[in-house]
């Protein structure tokens, strides 16, 4: 593993982020703002990783799902009271307030097509 910029993930990133924030700003629920939300977080937070990361796609994927798990698992304890956060409207949108199992099949989704689609990519390179 070692730091390597890589405009195609940061391009990825950037119009993910964009998509992400627009859901935020104009759905204001429905599935598109929880489910199809938390399926895009994870492959942007790997893309995100994978901007400036240059390690095998499979450990970073895992890591950003375990990620996505220990920060749903925090909503289930309660992290924004615990932060005396639960009024503040950036850290819901951000950490989430609920746990919610749907959520983690969200991000486990999201992370197997992102495998998905690194292993066509790099099965298409080699031939």
């Amino acid at each position: 593993m070692f730091l390597k910029f890589n405009k195609i993930y940061t391009l990825l990133f950037i119009s993910i982020l964009l998509i992400e924030i627009l859901i935020a700003k104009f759905l204001t629920h429905g599935f598109i703002r929880y489910t199809f939300g938390d399926f895009l977080v994870v492959i942007l937070i790997y893309c995100f990783l994978k901007s400036f990361i240059n390690a095998s796609s499979f450990y970073i994927a895992i890591y950003v799902l375990l990620f996505a798990y220990a920060i749903e698992f925090l909503q289930l304890m309660n992290l924004l009271e615990i932060l005396s956060l639960e009024n503040n409207h950036l850290a819901k949108l951000i950490l989430g307030s609920t746990f919610h199992i749907s959520d983690l099949v969200a991000y486990t989704l999201g992370i197997i097509t992102v495998l998905i689609i690194e292993y066509k990519i790099y099965k298409l390179w080699i031939i």
